[in-house]
């Protein structure tokens, strides 16, 4: 398109530069040679007093050397013999033949005659006595055609330039048409290739602009879909492992026999096929390279965690855990969708009630500062002999933080992608309760976690220090019974 288009316009552009340049040089060519015999006729006029005064050679030899077509050998003049007595005068070189030099005399009018090396000028002109000479003047051919080789190459180069800035022109009109199209074009195969956050900028003519807004709507649509559909089915199926805690604790006070043994083998199957949905719904979950979030994208972290707690707490107290929630009492923030956080919290308390004994005590702290927050999830239970190699296990998908073989080891990779979704990290360490201690930095600003940490100390005495120092303030929070979780 951009090659036929700057074609089109080197066609149209040459044919319109050759029609005016070729007539044109053509008038040139004629006012050149217009020009050069105006100036003969003025030169030939100058002997002309001379010969309505006298015929005598001298004389006519002097007043013919006067002039400069003269002085130049260029200026002949012939009196014919009846003004002379019989005898012919002829003072200069002469060039054109007698035979037009009497056709010009008997006429009376001026003629040019071709002769070797240029033209000659035929000028009659009236004698004293009466009679017609003739003033012949040369007119080299050079002189005929001064100034026109110039004046065509001036013409020539103005029509190259026209046509090569029409060229360029048309090629910049071609690229502008063009790659917004190629862009477009990319983007619809990127899109198809699964990279989803792939955007056209909409830019370029009207027409391709509108299809740019189409397709960034369409993709937009594309990637809601996506995600909708695996929140639905990740989120979900994440959620159901709540229930099914409680049930694997309730089966577990069964005690023996054949209906206890079904009942826990049924909760395994179950808990078997929920972390298969999960390992799917993460294995395809959309890859929305090169998109960013939506701006505004993010939710109230103290309003999520309280809405977790109203669940967790009730479950809590019928195992007859101590739960502490603090930092929570004001508006913070965080660039995470609500979903997302509620699904990192339940997997770490998840975990808390999976491998902690009844009625180890566990807390929920929030601390917040000018670039990052911090969440900090510990529990008074036996800990993690290597935290290292849990979040090792927690990456490589086989196990979580102090999961049992057989798990998904989805929990702490949801946390962890969490945290490094905007910038931050996960860490694992000894809690002031004197067991685990899970900690998810969440950045504020997108920058790395090492930039979030500069100034920020977090302190664990008591659990009750923030960073940079700032005490939370500590409460006893505890869930209405029969709360549930919100799917």
């Amino acid at each position: 398109m951009r090659w036929a288009l700057v074609k089109v316009c080197l066609a149209v552009t040459a044919m319109v530069a050759i029609a005016f340049a070729v007539p044109l040089g053509l008038v040139i060519k004629e006012m050149a040679r217009d020009r050069a015999f105006s100036d003969a006729e003025r030169q030939a006029a100058t002997i002309g007093p001379t010969l309505t005064i006298t015929t005598d050679r001298e004389e006519l030899t002097r007043a013919v050397l006067s002039t400069e077509p003269g002085g130049r050998g260029r200026l002949a003049v012939h009196v014919p013999a009846a003004e002379q007595g019989g005898q012919r005068l002829e003072i200069g070189e002469r060039r054109a033949t007698r035979q037009d030099l009497e056709t010009v005399r008997k006429s009376g009018r001026a003629a040019i005659a071709e002769v070797p090396g240029g033209s000659a000028l035929l000028q009659p002109t009236a004698l004293g006595s009466g009679g017609i000479a003739v003033v012949e003047v040369f007119v080299p051919e050079n002189e005929v055609s001064k100034g026109v080789g110039t004046a065509w190459l001036v013409l020539a180069g103005v029509g190259i330039a026209l046509i090569v800035g029409s060229v360029a022109v048309a090629d910049r009109l071609g690229v502008r048409m063009v790659q917004p199209a190629q862009r477009l074009a990319g983007a619809a195969q990127d899109l198809g290739e699964g990279r989803l956050g792939t955007r056209v900028p909409e830019e370029g003519p009207t027409e391709l602009r509108s299809a740019a807004v189409a397709f960034n709507s369409m993709a937009d649509q594309v990637v809601q879909l996506l995600a909708n559909e695996r929140e639905l089915a990740a989120d979900l199926s994440h959620r159901l492992r709540t229930p099914l805690t409680v049930l694997r604790l309730n089966a577990a006070s069964l005690g023996e026999g054949p209906a206890a043994e079904q009942t826990r083998a049924a909760v395994e199957q179950l808990e078997h096929e929920v972390d298969t949905i999960i390992r799917t719904a993460r294995e395809q979950r959309p890859q929305t390279q090169g998109g960013q979030p939506g701006a505004g994208a993010g939710c109230d972290a103290s309003e999520v965690i309280r809405e977790r707690m109203g669940f967790w707490s009730a479950l809590a107290e019928d195992e007859g855990r101590t739960v502490r929630l603090a930092g929570v009492d004001r508006t913070v923030r965080i660039p995470v969708a609500g979903p997302e956080l509620a699904a990192a919290l339940d997997a770490l308390l998840g975990n808390v009630f999976r491998h902690t004994p009844e009625g180890t005590a566990f807390a929920v702290d929030v601390h917040h500062s000018g670039d990052a927050v911090i969440v900090l999830v510990s529990d008074a239970g036996p800990g993690i002999p290597d935290p290292e190699s849990a979040l090792a296990r927690g990456a490589s998908g086989r196990n979580g933080a102090g999961s049992e073989v057989g798990s998904t080891g989805l929990g702490l990779d949801i946390v962890r992608r969490v945290a490094e979704s905007t910038g931050g990290d996960l860490r694992i360490g000894r809690s002031v309760l004197g067991g685990t201690e899970v900690r998810i930095w969440i950045g504020l600003d997108g920058g790395p976690a090492e930039r979030a940490r500069r100034g920020h100390r977090v302190g664990r005495r008591n659990g009750r220090r923030g960073p940079r120092g700032v005490r939370g303030r500590n409460t006893e929070f505890r869930g209405a019974p029969g709360a549930g979780p919100h799917l």
